[in-house]
């Protein structure tokens, strides 16, 4: 199982049931680089807060107050406040967010460290002894 993933989807919630609003996709795009769909119908990218602290990603949003009063017949569409908390793994950076078509789209990409990137040792055929040349010091 792919542990960038497995962070990334589990979302931050103490005792009480995960929420379901709104729903979301984590799809793997590259080798190294992920997407998060959320979908936002409703809100205006003015509404939509997407921020990064303390390891997590935090995506809100707050509609706007509505200035004119309507009568609905049927509401299906929910534009309710909401918080939605991912954590990130190690390495994983937000590269962006777009909004399109009633759903933001946040890029990230996993950039491990040079230093804790694999690398391939390579192995001599022959043991390769230290040679000494010159005489030792004496000390008197």
């Amino acid at each position: 199982f792919d542990r960038i993933a497995d962070l990334m989807d589990r979302v931050l919630t103490t005792d009480v049931a995960q929420p379901t609003y709104p729903p979301y996709n984590i799809e793997k795009t590259a080798e190294d680089a992920y997407r998060i769909s959320i979908a936002v119908a409703g809100f205006t990218p003015d509404e939509l807060s997407v921020e990064v602290k303390d390891g997590s990603l935090f995506v809100t949003a707050r509609k706007a107050a509505n200035e004119t009063e309507r009568s609905y017949l049927h509401r299906g569409i929910a534009t309710r406040a909401f918080e939605r908390r991912f954590a990130l793994a190690d390495h994983v950076r937000v590269a962006g967010a777009v909004h399109e078509h009633g759903m933001l789209h946040i890029d990230l990409v996993r950039e491990v460290p040079e230093a804790m990137k694999p690398r391939r040792i390579e192995i001599s055929r022959t043991a390769a002894t230290p040679v000494l040349e010159g005489k030792a010091e004496t000390v008197n």
